[in-house]
This record gives structure tokens, sequence and C-alpha cells, in this order.
């Protein structure tokens, strides 16, 4: 019988880890699905949506890819939830300050939003040298909530957050 786990890996970024984790659940018998893996903050880090029979023997051969400088770990995947009838994507930039995403998550969890998906950025600004911060999130919108209603919330803490938001979905 096959289940679906999470693994999740931290530590040492190295040219080939990925093809390592790829090849480690290929050899395990184990299949692929989903992932996020990024460079951030010097260290790789990604988690991997796999398939696989055994999962014990899958979790001793993933640690072994780089015992010293890779922390992992496999925990069981949730049911996948029915989709969402309205998903938006979201996307801001302004002016980096801390506080942006405790706001922006503030509002969406007030309305019952759920983030999906959600990458951030902080780049230098084109003109300015400023460090301009980005955002894209991936939300489902509860079905008795208007999507309007959740732009409405947003713009009402653009200025005060000091971000433009643009909408599509």
């Amino acid at each position: 019988m096959t289940s679906k786990v999470i693994l999740t890996a931290v530590g040492s970024d190295r040219p080939g880890l990925t093809q390592a984790l790829a090849e480690t659940v290929y050899a395990a018998g184990g299949n692929w699905l989903e992932s996020h893996l990024s460079r951030l903050g010097g260290k790789y880090v990604g988690s991997v949506l796999v398939e696989i029979e055994d999962v014990a023997a899958f979790e001793r051969a993933i640690r072994a890819v780089d015992a010293v400088g890779l922390e992992v770990s496999i925990v069981p995947a949730g049911d996948a939830p029915a989709a969402a009838p309205g998903v938006q994507t979201i996307e801001l930039v302004g002016q980096d300050r801390p506080g942006i995403v405790r706001e922006v998550t503030s509002v969406l969890a007030g309305l019952g939003v759920n983030i999906e998906d959600f990458a951030t950025t902080v780049e230098n600004g084109a003109w300015s040298g400023e460090l301009l911060f980005r955002a894209v999130a991936k939300v489902a919108i509860p079905e008795s909530l208007p999507a309007d209603a959740v732009r409405a919330a947003l713009e009402g803490i653009s200025g005060e957050i000091m971000v433009d938001f643009s909408f599509a979905g």
C-alpha cells in the first residue's frame, strides 16, 4: 500500500543536491509528486510530496544523502482538500519594512481566506536602490465571501503599509 509523505530538507547547499534527493526517491520506488525547493538564507530549503510504499526504508535512504549537512524529516501528508471555487492570485509590491507579512496575513485570516501558496522576495529597487518587498499569494476565498471584499480589505491597508496590490483569478 502506498503512502503519501512530505519530505522536508534544510541544510548545506551544493550542486547536485536536488538530483541526489530525486535519485533517492526513485531508487526507493517512490514517485516525486510536488515540490518547493529554493536557496534561502544561504541554505538549501525544500519540501517534496512523495508517494512511497516503504516509508521506513525511504527515510533511512534519504538521511544518507548528506548525513552531515542536511536535516531531513518525513511526515505523513494530509488529505487533499476539495478544490476551492474562489482561488485568486494576489501580488504585492512596496518598500520593504517589518510587519508587511503580518498585516497582510492578519487581514486574510480575519476574512477566513486560506493561503495555499506564498512566495516573497526582497530586492533592490531599479531606480531608487531602496529595498522592495514583493509577494505572490495564491489564496482560496470562502464561497460565502465576495472576492471584492478581499480586495477592499487589502486595499484598505495598502496606504497604511505602503504597498500596492494586484489581483488575478
